[in-house]
């Protein structure tokens, strides 16, 4: 190979691995922090933890090998033209198409691997993802949560006060929900739940109980009892035959198979032959990119860097857009004939579209190449953020060397939140675009979803941004020789690294912020949106049950907030240790008066005692009744991400004064209190860090950040698993990953030649 091409490949190659594990990183966080915490609280060993990790690798490489790709090529090309390497070459006669040949072996390399990763890995990691946690799921009992009604299995609404850390349950109520007025009620001291995988059964448990029935004529009937099974649906669980294939985890030669058998049995395999291209038009994507990011990366003009990622950021949106909407035209076959196209059109459609655009762009540039692409907004935004301010210099904050570290750190601050939130969007609407084809969302409730989600992205997105914002400003400072300058006129690196510092604790505040006003809000409204587009909806049991402050358990058919009535209401009350119900009360109608008392009409109530077992009720046509004040109906179900700080303190210390555990809600509540504070912990450690990697540069700054994100990540998972299992205390927990990555960066910057 040229010794040219090797150059060129070099500068390319390094920031796409960088850009491949950073993002495939980025994507596996979120579910990562979904299953870690349950998973280590259950017990589950660390082995089968790394497994499912590893089986998330290729899902999340599928996307980001063509992101890497395209802005591998824009920051290495970006990079040669900024230090007007690109002029050398073309003085020396080096034309735009000779670069061609690096890139396209990059671009070869790049496609037989997301081509290997599509036909082969993610066939396998998808099956084996879906077993992992179909096992888990099994041996743990399901997702059971202390004090949220779970309706994890048809017809069957259960209900926890707490997890024995032995095993099983404590305090369980087990309602029969496949009618409005419940027939049958189980209360018990403790349950615990057995799966067969086996034999597909699933069979609950429960101890020193009550169960109460009312048969068709009316008699209501009490039975003690000291063990009793109940035998639950197993359709949730063992859905067919265990956990069948879809067509992502289908191998080709199974795609294949499939296509045949349902087109030979007159049926519609669109979807399936749609899948089948796209294992071929993805990887293809790669060509397509490379086309198009050595149009936007090679320059003479050492401007327009900021240009160049806006359009590929927009390219890479542009790219998985047009695929979705060749996928709703595939999907549009019955009804919308007129639209429809072949699914191998539709597949391809997104690699012709930008194909041509890239060649387009590429003998744009091959003429004019000291022209750099213009795009007001962009170039706006780098003159407003490199000008100096208006202001008057005995009035400025910061001096000039502050704001001329500030406006490098901006700027990449800004490039890494861009580009990481943009990943998460892609994501996103790669996902459940799918479910908006099949008929179970719109294209209004796809995008409230990714407008709801932001706050989560971005909360998530800040700390990661921060750290390689500080090393990248520090690395460039460091590799241009800017530090030995600073040092030398007697500056030393703490002070020149204080504008990062302040620009930490204000992220942090911004973290803590978002915490306390939008962010569980929105968790909420995104989280329910999803559900509504996967097919389950929140909120449609769990707002029929709902749990008093005293413990008393009410079912209601519906409640008017407005009006503050209820429709169909029953009430539950429950002795101390929820072996059985000591009172039950139904009303046709129950109408708000004042406070805590209601008025309820046309209905009966049953007292129980210990000696009764065939209990008869008091009618009544109307009386006024202690219950809860309406708040309690209207507000939702509680749970840590959708509450701030303020919420989740006051109703951890409600539960607590019940006599609950809530050893879960308090870890939660301190990670909401020590989480803002990582943001400063990364610039403190990434300031030094990035001072010893020398003339590296930003490269090497990123590279350093990842490996400091995923261990800090890593850190807080364990530590976090930890506490919720009772093994640490709630406050060492979460501030635990905070004192160990803070005493290393005080080491690091007390060792540092500043």
């Amino acid at each position: 190979m040229p010794l040219l091409d090797r150059y060129v490949l070099r500068q390319v190659l390094w920031p796409l691995a960088i850009a491949l594990v950073a993002f495939t990183f980025l994507l596996m966080v979120p579910t990562l922090m979904l299953y870690a915490e349950d998973y280590f609280a259950k017990g589950v060993p660390p082995l089968v933890f790394l497994r499912l990790v590893v089986a998330l690798v290729p899902m999340a490489l599928a996307t980001t090998i063509p992101i890497s790709l395209l802005l591998g090529l824009l920051v290495g090309f970006g990079r040669l033209s900024a230090d007007r390497e690109f002029v050398a070459l073309q003085a020396c006669g080096v034309s735009l198409r000779r670069l061609l040949r690096p890139v396209t072996l990059a671009a070869l390399a790049s496609a037989l691997s997301c081509a290997y990763v599509y036909m082969v890995l993610i066939p396998e990691a998808n099956q084996r993802f879906r077993e992992i946690t179909f096992t888990v799921a099994a041996r743990a009992g399901g997702e059971v949560k202390p004090r949220v009604f779970n309706d994890d299995f048809p017809d069957v609404v259960l209900y926890v006060e707490e997890l024995d850390p032995a095993g099983g349950w404590e305090g369980v109520f087990l309602a029969d929900a496949s009618i409005q007025d419940a027939q049958a009620v189980f209360t018990a001291r403790h349950g615990r739940i057995g799966v067969n995988e086996a034999e597909q059964t699933v069979l609950l448990t429960l101890e020193d109980g009550t169960q109460h029935t009312a048969d068709r004529e009316g008699n209501y009937l009490v039975e003690r009892f000291a063990q009793h099974r109940v035998q639950l649906n197993p359709t949730s669980m063992f859905p067919g035959q265990g956990p069948a294939k879809g067509a992502r985890e289908m191998s080709l030669g199974e795609l294949r198979a499939q296509i045949a058998d349902v087109t030979g049995r007159g049926g519609n395999a669109r979807f399936h032959t749609f899948e089948y291209h796209k294992r071929f038009s993805i990887p293809a994507a790669c060509l397509v990119f490379a086309l198009i990011g050595l149009a936007l990366g090679v320059t003479n003009r050492r401007d327009g860097a900021l240009a160049s990622f806006a359009i590929g950021v927009v390219v890479i949106f542009a790219y998985w857009a047009l695929l979705t909407f060749g996928e709703s035209l595939v999907n549009g076959n019955e009804a919308a004939p007129a639209l429809a196209v072949t699914p191998g059109l539709a597949a391809w459609l997104p690699n012709l579209v930008l194909g041509a655009l890239g060649l387009a762009l590429l003998r744009w540039r091959a003429r004019v190449a000291d022209r750099p692409l213009w795009i007001p907004f962009a170039e706006s935004l780098w003159k407003r953020l490199a000008r100096p301010t208006a202001i008057g210099a005995s009035r400025r904050p910061f001096g000039i060397l502050d704001r001329y570290v500030v406006r490098i750190y901006l700027r990449i601050l800004a490039l890494a939140l861009v580009g990481m939130s943009l990943l998460f969007y892609i994501s996103a609407f790669v996902e459940l675009s799918e479910k908006v084809f099949q008929g179970n969302g719109t294209w209004a409730m796809l995008g409230a979803f990714l407008w709801y989600s932001t706050p989560h992205y971005v909360y998530y997105v800040i700390p990661l941004s921060v750290l390689l914002a500080t090393l990248v400003t520090v690395a460039l400072l460091t590799k241009n020789s800017e530090i030995v300058v600073i040092k030398a006129c007697g500056i030393s690196l703490y002070r020149a690294a204080l504008p990062m510092v302040v620009a930490a604790v204000v992220a942090g505040s911004a973290l803590f912020a978002l915490d306390q006003t939008v962010l569980g809000p929105a968790n909420r409204r995104a989280e329910a949106l999803d559900g509504a587009m996967r097919g389950s909806p929140l909120g449609r049991l769990d707002r029929q049950w709902v749990v008093g402050r005293e413990g008393t358990i009410y079912h209601f058919a519906y409640f008017d907030a407005e009006r503050q009535r209820f429709v169909s209401l029953r009430t539950y009350e429950l002795d101390r240790n929820m072996r059985g119900l000591t009172r039950q009360t139904y009303a046709e109608q129950a109408a708000h008066v004042d406070g805590d008392r209601w008025r309820v009409e046309r209905g009966w109530t049953r007292t129980f005692d210990e000696t009764t077992s065939r209990v008869p009720f008091e009618a009544f046509d109307a009386d006024e009744r202690v219950l809860e004040a309406p708040e309690l109906f209207s507000t939702e179900p509680p749970d840590p991400d959708f509450m701030s700080f303020t919420q989740l303190r006051a109703f951890t210390e409600r539960l607590a004064r019940s006599g609950f555990d809530v050893v879960r809600q308090r870890v939660a509540l301190w990670r909401k209190v020590s989480f803002p504070f990582v943001t400063l912990v990364m610039t403190l450690i990434a300031v030094p860090f990035a001072v010893t990697i020398g003339r590296g540069g930003a490269m090497a700054g990123i590279g350093i950040g990842i490996a400091i994100a995923l261990g800090y990540w890593g850190t807080i998972l364990v530590f976090s698993a930890m506490g919720a299992a009772g093994l640490l205390s709630p406050a060492l927990a979460a501030w635990a990953p905070h004192v160990l990555f803070g005493t290393a960066a005080l080491y690091l910057l007390l060792s540092v030649r500043t």
